[in-house]
Parts: structure tokens; sequence; C-alpha cells
């Protein structure tokens, strides 16, 4: 019978083992709002099911009790509405969750309504100085009305300056009933000041929310002591030194002082006879000393007196100033930027730290502020631009002497700079090149550059790069490939990014001057080499030299052609020269003017008379020297052509050859005192003025006698 009923109590048993019970309340906490509800809270806040609450809860010292319920889409929370609530009383809270699966609940607490009691927030009605008593305001506000009647309450009022953050606390209790007063003293003197009051009921642990803020000043009084510091230029050339004074509210001065005017005095140090005194309302003042020391002295004034005076000296121009700040830093938090400095001189506890923008130009304003008591300084970020370059300069101040300043520069945010470095090529080799670039504006850096890459690549080739550290501002780039053109550009980078600038092109060289040089060198030393080696065999063989350089030119007259007719010839040739010399002079010379080839000319015509002789003696019944026939005159394509005519000597009475030839042409002729020609007569020269190569070693085409059937020479000779 037993085994029968685990079929049925299997269901059971897994639906047992899957519930899920609500978490149990814990961390019950109430507040009682007075006249309001009793508001008790627990955890956890959420559920992952569906949970009904209740909270049990007994009252008027455990005999009444009544319930609230809630569920876990309101939140865990449940209120007891007001009247069934009073003090002083004592009450139990337990709170009972509920879902699905089951119930659970949590422990019973106990309450004691006078110290879970929470009473609306004070109304300030006024905060306002009283006359004639400086540096004070008295506040006003009215007593809550949800506050207990027979308790007495105790405030918190708390304040600060308007343009600070930090509040400051004074506590207090309670006067008389009704209206309530406090006078608030210790602060500064026309200074605007925020107030706030808060509130709780003696024995209760809950204050009450803040009141609304309200605002007061203080009264007005003489101003506050100055700061001042000084900028030093350089010495002109008469030896006076522009300075330039600036002074400000003492730190910690009241934010609304004001100052009608400034009165400045200065003379230089142990000579107060020779004081100067100024007055301004500018917060600076150019000057310009001499070469001394000076001391300066300057106070602000109002309508309720004038304040402490403040002192600066300013150093010799050849005063040497001291050194003791050994590092700076700059580091950068999240709102403030912090600047750190180390010092071994103990005996300097006072600084003055400097900053300016350095934006490439002479700046228009220089920010200061003096620090005591510290080796570190701070400032807010938003009071500083962002992608400005900073120049910040600690000076140590020991007593009224200004020490040596240690300058670093920072940025509170950088950027991408705004545009790349210009690039440019130089000294392009056959396979190297140097990049160069200049640096970017400081105002268009936004940051400190850390680093320059270089991209270069040539025509449809691949990429390359080469990084180099920001001190470098040119590159050599090497194994380039010969007689290439290559793209270039230049990234400057940034902590926040780099950008490119402009791409240039170039192109290699196809020889380098080395190369040609060398090529230079090698040639030119050959001929020198040629050179000496030939003035060595002139020197050694001094004829033959100087009969390679200069031939001697044959004489037509000794030429073997001309023993071919033997004497006969001879005799004839130096008759015709002799008688033409004298007979026929000036009619031969007039025909034109001497060319400069007039040599190469005469071997010529000699060749004519040659060719003359050898036609004249068939006529004479004599054997033709060329086998009796008739001859042939062969005209080269080279020289005009010049048609044979009687070789008889016309009369002399003949017309003059000169004439309608200009007279310059012929007395050029005449100078030409050559027999050769004279004997030729006027019909046997040719108007061509072509050169006789057989003066120039090469052959020179030439009018000859070609007979018509060509023997053999030695047929014709008798």
């Amino acid at each position: 019978t037993m085994w029968a009923w685990v079929p049925w109590m299997l269901p059971l048993l897994y639906k047992f083992g899957l519930a899920v019970l609500p978490a149990k309340p814990e961390n019950i906490s109430c507040i009682f709002y007075y006249k309001k509800n009793f508001t008790c809270t627990w955890s956890p806040e959420k559920e992952a099911n569906f949970t009904w609450y209740t909270v049990k809860r007994t009252y008027i010292y455990g005999r009444i009790s009544d319930t609230c319920n809630s569920t876990s889409e309101r939140g865990s929370s449940c209120s007891f509405l007001y009247p069934r609530i009073s003090i002083p009383d004592y009450s139990t809270i337990q709170v009972e969750a509920q879902n699905a699966d089951g119930i659970i609940e949590s422990d019973i607490t106990h309450w004691n309504l006078n110290t879970v009691i929470k009473t609306e927030p004070p109304e300030i009605s006024s905060v306002k100085p009283i006359l004639g008593i400086k540096r004070m305001v008295q506040i006003k506000w009215a007593r809550p009305v949800l506050a207990p009647v027979h308790s007495t309450l105790k405030y918190t009022l708390r304040f600060r300056m308007v343009d600070s953050a930090h509040w400051m606390e004074v506590n207090f209790m309670e006067g008389v009933f009704g209206e309530e007063t406090f006078n608030l003293t210790g602060l500064q003197a026309f200074t605007e000041y925020v107030i706030a009051l808060r509130c709780v009921a003696e024995g209760s642990r809950f204050w009450s929310d803040w009141s609304l803020e309200k605002m007061g000043i203080t009264e007005e009084e003489a101003p506050h002591g100055l700061d001042l510091w000084r900028v030093l230029r350089p010495a002109k050339v008469d030896g006076r030194r522009p300075v330039q004074l600036l002074w400000k509210k003492a730190k910690g001065a009241p934010v609304l002082e004001k100052a009608l005017g400034y009165n400045i005095w200065y003379f230089p140090e142990n000579s107060t006879n020779l004081t100067e005194t100024m007055n301004t309302t500018n917060q600076q003042l150019d000057l310009c000393l001499g070469g001394k020391t000076y001391w300066i002295y300057v106070i602000s004034y109002n309508s309720h007196g004038d304040s402490p005076v403040a002192t600066l000296r300013i150093p010799a121009i050849d005063e040497k100033s001291f050194q003791c700040i050994e590092a700076m830093q700059a580091s950068l938090t999240q709102d403030l930027l912090v600047v750190e400095w180390q010092s071994s001189a103990l005996e300097v506890d006072s600084w003055i730290v400097e900053w300016v923008p350095d934006m490439n130009s002479e700046p228009s304003t220089i920010s200061w502020e003096s620090v005591s008591g510290a080796r570190n300084w701070t400032i807010q970020k938003d009071e500083l631009k962002p992608f400005w370059c900073y120049n910040i300069s600690v000076y140590p101040m020991l007593g009224d002497r200004v020490g040596e300043p240690y300058s670093i520069q920072a940025y509170v945010k950088e950027g991408v700079p705004l545009k790349g470095p210009t690039t440019r090529a130089e000294n392009i080799g056959v396979k190297t090149v140097t990049i160069a670039w200049e640096e970017i504006p400081k105002n268009q850096r936004y940051g400190f550059i850390n680093n320059y890459t270089i991209f270069y690549q040539a025509e449809d080739g691949k990429e390359f790069s080469k990084t180099v550290n920001a001190s470098i501002l040119q590159y050599n780039l090497e194994s380039l490939t010969r007689k290439t053109s290559y793209t270039v550009q230049v990234m400057a980078s940034t902590s926040a990014g780099g950008i490119n600038g402009s791409s240039i092109n170039f192109k290699t060289l196809s020889i380098s001057v080395f190369e040609i040089f060398l090529r230079t060198s090698l040639v030119g030393g050959g001929l020198l080499i040629l050179i000496i080696l030939t003035v060595a065999y002139g020197l050694k063989k001094p004829n033959k030299l100087k009969h390679l350089c200069w031939p001697t030119v044959p004489n037509p007259a000794e030429s073997s052609i001309a023993m071919w007719h033997g004497n006969d010839f001879k005799n004839k040739l130096n008759l015709k020269f002799n008688d033409s010399v004298n007979t026929e002079e000036d009619r031969i010379l007039k025909l034109c003017s001497a060319p400069s080839d007039f040599i190469d000319k005469l071997v010529v015509t000699f060749e004519n008379v040659l060719e003359e002789l050898s036609t004249e003696e068939p006529e004479k019944g004599q054997e033709n020297t060329l086998g009796g026939e008739k001859n042939e005159y062969v005209t080269s394509p080279y020289r005009p052509y010049c048609p044979p005519v009687s070789t008889e000597t016309p009369p002399r009475r003949s017309q003059h050859p000169c004439s309608g030839m200009p007279e310059g042409t012929c007395s050029e002729a005449r100078e030409q005192h050559l027999p050769s020609a004279q004997s030729l007569g006027p019909d046997h020269l040719c108007v061509d003025g072509s050169p006789n190569p057989y003066l120039k070693n090469s052959v020179t085409t030439r009018e000859f006698l070609v007979s018509e059937k060509l023997p053999d020479q030695t047929q014709g000779e008798p």
C-alpha cells in the first residue's frame, strides 16, 4: 500500500523542490516626518518574482496595531499616515513578504518616535551687514512650522564666498521662540556670501533638508594689500632698462574690493632724494630705470582709506641672481594642472609662478601668482585655453631678492596639429636625397610634437616610411632607384594623433656629379699622358716630330712627271715661266683674285700645261705619247669643266683680261709673284677656286687627259 502512494507523491516533491520563497526583509529603517507620515523601508529593494508586502505595526505603547500594504512594483517601502501618529510614542514594526511559493517574515523592530523625527527646513528671511560693524552679516529666519513645539532645535549654518565652492559651517542652538537671528563674523570686507540653514529636533538623528540659499554682502572698508611683480626687459643702448610693473589684489583679499586708484613711488637704492611719484588707475605701469638697484612702493586707496604698502626691489643690471630650483614638472589631473618643483634651499619658502601663452609673438598679458609654504602650484584647467602652449616659470623669493627662474612648457589639452609640415627635397642624387621640412608654427601645433614620419614611394612602387624624433628637421633617404620619380610626405604627430603635410615629387639623377668627374678625369688624364708622351718623343727626336707636324711640300718642277718628257719639257717649262713673267704678268694676274689655296691651283695648272704640251706635239708631226690617238678631256665632277683651247700665246695687244672686274681683285692677283701662273695664258684659267688636295695629303679631283683607248703607259714612251 505504501509503494502505491509513491507515484502520486513524486510530482508534489518535485514541485516543492522548485519553490522559491521571497527574500527575508532586512535592514528596516523608519522616519517620522512630523505631522505628515511614518515611513519604513527595507531591503532588498527589488524581487525577481511579484511579491506582496504587509507591514505590521503596534503603537501607543503596543496597545493598538494596524497594517500597511505594498507590492514589489511600488518599491520596498510603506507609510502610515497622520493623524494616527503622535509623540512621544513607541512602536514595533514587522514586515511580511509573500509570493506564489510561500510567506516569510522579518524580525520585529522597536522604534522611539522622538529619535526618528524629521522636521521641515527653516526659511531664511534676510542676510544683511550691520552698519559700522566690519566683516559681519546678520542672518534672520523663521522657526519651521512642522516642528514639535516642545522640542529644542539645533541649527547648522553653512556659508561660502560667491566665487568659491568651499563651504564652511557653524553649529548653534536656537534662542527664543519665534524669529531667529544669528550674527556671522570673521568674514572678509566687501565680499558677497551664500548662506544656508538646516535644523534637527533635540534627540533625533535625522536633520532637516537645507533651506533655500540666501546671499548677502559685508560692509566695504579700506583696500587690502597688493601683490606686486615686475617684468624686466633688455637694457637699451644708453644703459636704461624698461621695467613693467604689475600688481593685483593680495591673495585672500575680498572679491568685491574696490580701489579708486594707485600711488607709486620709486627711487635708486640709498638715494631717497631722487624719489619719483606717479598715480594711475590701471594695474600695471611701464617704467624706464637706470642700471642701478631701485626700490618701488605701491598702495591702493578708496573712500575708506589706503591699503598696506607693497614693496619690490629691482636688482642692478650686473647683479647675479641665485639659483636654487633643481627640477620641475607639470602633470594633469581630471580638473587641474599641477606644477611641482624641487629645491635644496630650505630657507626659501616663497615663490612666484608666472605663466604666459607661447604664441610666436610678444604676449599681451602675463599671469602670475605668489605661493608660500609649498613647492607646488595648481590651476583649474578651465582657466587655461586648450591646445595652447604655456610657458610656466617659477621664481624663488628670498627676502627682497628674486632668484633665477626655472621654466617648462605645458598644455592642458593636446590635439592633432592644425596642418602638416612644409616639405622640400634637397641634394638630389642618383640614389640619395635629403628631405627637409619646416617646423609647424606654435599656434598651429596643438600639442608637443613627439616625432616626424617620412613616407616616400616610387611611382608604381611600394610605400616606405622612416620615423625620427621631434628635434630632427631633415633626413637623408638612401638606396633609391636611379632615374626614378618619387612622392614624399612628412607627418607630424602629437599624443592626440598626426597629420600629413603636402606631398612633393622629385626624380633621382641618371648620373652623379662624381661619375661625371671620374669620366672627365679619365679622359683628361689620358689626353694629358698622350701630350706628355708626344712632348717627350719630340724632345728625343725633334726632326721626326717636325716632319710629322709640318711636312715638306713637294716642288712640282722636280716631280717625276716632269722627267717623262726629258730636257725638252724642262726648257719649255722654263721658257714659258720666264717669258710669262715679263710679258704676260699684268694680263694674267688681272683675271681673278688670288684665293687662299692658290698654290694648290698652281699644281693643277701645271698638270694642264703637261696636257697642253702633249697636244702640241701631234700638231707638229710628232708621235702621240698616248699611242697617237686622239685625246679626250675628262672633267672631275668636283671641278668645273675647262674646254681645251689653242696653246699658242695670243698677241699681247689682246683685250685686257681684267676688264670688267673689280680693281681690288686684280691688284690681289698681281701680288702673287708666281711665274707658273703667267705662262698659262688667260684661256687656261678656271674661275673655280676649289682646293688642291695635293698639299693636304688627300686625293683631289683634277682635269686630266684620257685616251679613248687606254694603252699601257710603256707603249707611249719615245
